[in-house]
């Protein structure tokens, strides 16, 4: 074997190990993530007279002046079509009572069924939850590809709250509530 085949099956070696490095990564950064609580949300938009609704944890605060927030959404998804071609979107806060709604939304139901569980108002900018611990309606402000997902960036335009703090969180691939 020549030093050039050597290197040349080296390299091929080389990037052989690499992939199964970076398999090992996302393994593990995905067991890691499993540790982190979050709170779940059903995002919501309307495109073309058409409601739309993915359950996200993906969701976070981003500034307070002005007052935004972001929602991460993966580029395959039938929602991300949607939010990509619209400018308002709703943060529903979910409390522990809306787990439906949450498996709902987060599965294979088609657009219009996510919304036949829960009292949705479907005449504010984006639907709205009517009972959520939190709905915050943005409007759509600034977006940022990244791997595979977008960051869609909002400034926020209206607040509801409903009462007290009882938000569902997803720990571990199981939903919970807050410690007392």
């Amino acid at each position: 074997m020549t030093d050039t085949q050597r290197h040349a099956a080296g390299s091929t070696s080389a990037v052989l190990a690499k992939g199964c490095q970076n398999e090992q990564l996302i393994a593990d950064a995905k067991l890691a993530l499993r540790r982190l609580a979050s709170s779940v949300s059903v995002v919501t938009c309307r495109h073309d007279g058409r409601n739309f609704a993915m359950t996200a944890t993906a969701v976070s605060a981003l500034s307070m002046d002005p007052p935004a927030m972001l929602v991460c959404v993966n580029r395959s998804a039938v929602f991300h079509r949607a939010l990509n071609r619209t400018s308002e979107f709703a943060i529903n806060v979910l409390s522990r009572v809306h787990i439906d709604i949450s498996q709902l939304c987060s599965g294979g139901a088609s657009p219009d069924s996510r919304f036949e569980v829960g009292d949705w108002d479907t005449r504010a900018l984006a639907p709205v939850l009517t009972d959520a611990q939190a709905a915050i309606v943005c409007r759509k402000d600034r977006e940022l590809d990244y791997g595979t997902h977008t960051v869609f960036m909002g400034r926020i335009v209206s607040v509801a709250m409903n009462g007290e703090v009882d938000p569902l969180i997803y720990l571990d691939g199981q939903y919970t509530g807050r410690a007392a």
